[in-house]
């Protein structure tokens, strides 16, 4: 049995993968509504708009429902490596150069 309050998801049991679902959901609406409308890829310009427009529905609430399963940390880092595949000279790096180059931090 699942209880949603204030927009967070936690079952009987304490388990929050279905809150880590429904983030990963929303923050990959918005990244695709992002990669749909914005065709001028600055990075500069994709990265703020990633930080106040995706960023937030992964880590809404984050300390009350913070995942600690690997697989549910891994379902939110997902959306953050495509968004720093968008960028075609950074393609060839490693996950980790790309977040450096981007000035942003693993989730």
């Amino acid at each position: 049995m699942t209880k949603k309050d204030l927009r967070v998801i936690i079952s009987s049991n304490l388990n929050v993968t279905e809150q880590c679902y429904e983030a990963q959901h929303k923050a990959n609406k918005m990244l695709g509504l992002l990669k749909r409308t914005v065709k001028y890829r600055n990075p500069d310009i994709l990265v703020r708009l990633y930080k106040s427009l995706v960023r937030p529905r992964l880590e809404y609430s984050s300390p009350l429902w913070s995942p600690h399963y690997k697989k549910d940390k891994l379902l939110l880092e997902k959306v953050q490596h495509c968004f720093t595949l968008l960028f075609d000279d950074l393609k060839a790096l490693q996950y980790s150069e790309r977040l450096t180059r981007l000035k942003l931090w693993s989730l």
